[in-house]
């Protein structure tokens, strides 16, 4: 079957596209490193600003820097020109994007970014322009071609930007050693964050964890499972070694196999091989293994004393949005 003309654009666009950002690949060098430099020695914020498309292409920067450990935000340079100014102060770092490197509003911003003694990095195709010539780092953007068949709309362009943006972003990341816990920690509403929580994020502190003896009486562990609202209970050893648990349902079975269990203490009820998880686990490792035993609760404890230091359940689980 014959290939479809929007088909037939499609991969023509991508294939402009991708072989910009080779060749801006090929370009990188020592200022690129320059770059990463400056922005790890930042004190203050990263200030991205940019016009048009351009300004588009910017505001994501900002947000991928913002969202991976470096404090980032988007300053409309026309908005500059008219009190936004103060939003750049010294300490600061700023990232100029422009295709040209000439853009009206950006080059009008130079000399107020020079006075403040304010390092300019910028991501611009125009490497004879007053914005390249006044940076203290430029990172080559420039493309053979649009991507537009008239020439005209910002396409392979705006990508390249995107891309040394994300580079710049990532490199930044690695050098700050920044973790997937970080990433958690700044995700907190989101996907991602939900996907990297741990087991000692959610967990119930060892203070709340519901604890009986091995030689506790059955009222005592109905008790303690009644006030604990988790419907498990922790039996420990005397050394406060958890020796084993006992869920609401250990009580129902034990019912079944003795009608009277008044007379019983909670080692003769209890299960002595428990599933516990480590406090450092993913959360969603903990929902894992709740799933494979089909369960609705886990111990964390301390190794190798295997004392008890928290609890997880189910509902922290769906509260979490983890489940």
């Amino acid at each position: 079957m014959a290939e479809s003309a929007a088909i037939s654009t499609a991969r023509r666009v991508l294939g402009i596209e991708a072989d910009a950002i080779a060749e801006a690949a090929r370009r990188l060098g020592p200022g690129f490193d320059r770059a990463v430099e400056i922005i790890i020695a930042c004190r203050g914020r990263v200030v991205v600003t940019g016009m048009g498309k351009s300004g588009q292409i910017c505001r994501k920067i900002a947000a991928t820097l913002a969202s991976t450990g470096t404090s980032s935000f988007f300053l409309h340079p026309a908005e500059a020109s008219h009190g936004d100014l103060g939003m750049l102060a010294r300490g600061d770092v700023c990232v100029a994007v422009s295709n040209s490197g000439t853009t009206r509003e950006l080059v009008a911003l130079l000399p107020s970014i020079k006075r403040l003694s304010v390092p300019l990095i910028a991501i611009t195709g125009g490497k004879q322009s007053p914005l390249a010539e006044t940076a203290d780092v430029m990172l080559d953007s420039a493309v053979a071609e649009e991507a537009c068949p008239l020439g005209l709309a910002p396409t392979a362009s705006t990508t390249v930007q995107l891309a040394i943006g994300d580079a710049l972003a990532v490199a930044v990341l690695e050098r700050r050693g920044f973790s997937s816990d970080d990433f958690a920690l700044l995700h907190p509403g989101g996907a991602l964050g939900r996907r990297l929580l741990r087991v000692r994020d959610l967990m119930h502190p060892s203070a709340e964890v519901p604890r009986v003896g091995e030689r506790d009486p059955i009222h005592a562990v109905v008790e303690a499972i009644t006030k604990g609202g988790l419907g498990v209970v922790a039996v420990v050893e005397e050394a406060g070694t958890l020796a084993g648990i006992i869920t609401d349902g250990d009580l129902r079975r034990a019912l079944l196999r003795k009608a009277d269990i008044s007379s019983a203490v909670a080692a003769d009820v209890m299960t002595r091989t428990p599933k516990t998880v480590a406090a450092s686990a993913l959360a969603a490792e903990a929902l894992a293994t709740m799933e494979k035993y089909s369960i609705t609760s886990l111990f964390i404890v301390d190794e190798p004393a295997r004392r008890p230091l928290g609890i997880i359940h189910l509902h922290d689980l769906l509260r979490a949005d983890v489940a």
